[in-house]
């Protein structure tokens, strides 16, 4: 059975620079997931996942539209980026590298992540559910995403490298489920 994303409790965030000389965060308001764990040899486990680019979030409404425009992500022609898992590799205990394939504006890179095991526990309702945070840099360049403004005193607007991180709670899907597995952001107070 897999494990689903819990929305409530996730995030899924990106930081670029800007000018040289600060760095904009934003995030992904709408994003999915599922997670195949094998937990006796968690190298053989899986995962993939999808973000609504229109989602995007920089608590800024100007900049957020330029995101969506197709300029950068052409979240009309391009409503989702994805990620399927390919191989994981165990590099310590609780930490692994996960490579798999980003396809953003429908073009596909292999990306690996840093990928650490943040625990297992069973919440109040008796749900089992798993904690990991993931990160991975990768050239926006590579996706398409090319658009930039040459600075007056060098250098550009947009750095080209974009970290990503994820945090992420997901939840195991037994027969039957006493709280909904993936609860909006705005319904849930814990």
């Amino acid at each position: 059975m897999p494990w689903v994303i819990d929305l409530a409790h996730s995030q899924l965030e990106f930081s670029v620079r800007h000018m040289m000389i600060s760095t904009v965060r934003g995030r992904f308001n709408k994003f999915s997931g599922t997670l195949n764990i094998n937990e006796a040899q968690l190298e053989a486990s899986s995962a993939e996942g999808t973000a609504e680019t229109a989602s995007i979030n920089t608590n800024d409404p100007n900049r957020d539209t330029h995101l969506r425009s197709p300029d950068f992500f052409d979240a009309e022609k391009y409503p989702l980026m994805s990620f399927r898992s390919g191989k994981i590799t165990r590099v310590e205990e609780g930490r692994y590298k996960v490579a798999g394939l980003l396809t953003i504006r429908d073009v596909t890179r292999e990306v690996v992540f840093d990928v650490s095991m943040e625990g297992f526990g069973k919440d109040p309702w008796g749900n089992r559910r798993i904690g990991l945070a993931a990160q991975a840099t990768i050239n926006r360049k590579d996706f398409g995403l090319t658009w930039n403004v040459a600075l007056e005193t060098g250098g550009w607007l947009v750095q080209d490298q974009v970290k990503i991180s994820a945090d992420l709670e997901a939840v195991y899907q037994a027969e039957a489920q006493s709280e909904p597995a993936q609860a909006s952001s705005e319904t849930s107070a814990a």
